[in-house]
């Protein structure tokens, strides 16, 4: 019993942020589902951040010179992106960046520094990753329209591993800058 009590005295900081991550990432994962859940799809189909990231992707795309469109498609809650009237790419609900949004979020609630900077940070870096969530796939998609044959590159390995990077780079410079966890342990 001793033994016990000295490992969780000593291990104090990790078994709170893991507590404090579990906890905030499971109730930002329901809220997000019921949200989900709760969306009809009459008004923004399949639901608003999809379909806000489907058209906000839509606006870029041609803004840099191309003929896109954004599509409910007929068979699946997705947005179809078309480009100079090829089918290149749909727009799910996993494309809207909330789900990493969210583990961003409890990582940084995890690793609390001040208030005022822990909000303006969580702020902060949730804009960063959808705005390099909305590139990511603007990038995706015409390079789909370009080079469809590198899909499963393209897909499923290159910008996983930038959008996970930017993440994990963001969660670094919080760690090593206002964290308030490493300064007590430093």
């Amino acid at each position: 019993m001793f033994y016990l009590r000295e490992l969780l005295t000593k291990y104090k900081l990790v078994i709170r942020f893991i507590f404090t991550f579990l906890l905030v990432y499971g109730v930002l994962t329901v809220g997000y589902t019921m949200y989900l859940k709760l969306s009809d799809g009459s008004k923004y189909y399949p639901d608003y951040m999809t379909n806000l990231v489907a058209k906000q992707t839509n606006s870029l795309i041609n803004s840099i010179g191309y003929d896109a469109q954004v599509l409910p498609h007929p068979n699946e809650p997705s947005m179809k992106v078309i480009i100079n009237g090829k089918f290149v790419a749909r727009v799910i609900e996993g494309c809207n960046a909330v789900s990493i949004i969210i583990l961003f979020l409890s990582f940084i609630l995890a690793f609390a520094g001040k208030f005022k900077t822990t909000l303006f940070y969580c702020f902060a870096g949730s804009i960063i990753i959808y705005a390099f969530n909305l590139i990511r796939i603007v990038i995706l998609s015409v390079g789909l329209y370009h080079y469809p044959w590198r899909k499963e590159v393209l897909h499923s390995v290159v910008f996983p591993m930038l959008i996970y990077g930017t993440v994990f780079l963001l969660w670094m410079f919080w760690v090593n800058r206002f964290s308030k966890n490493v300064k007590a342990n430093a």
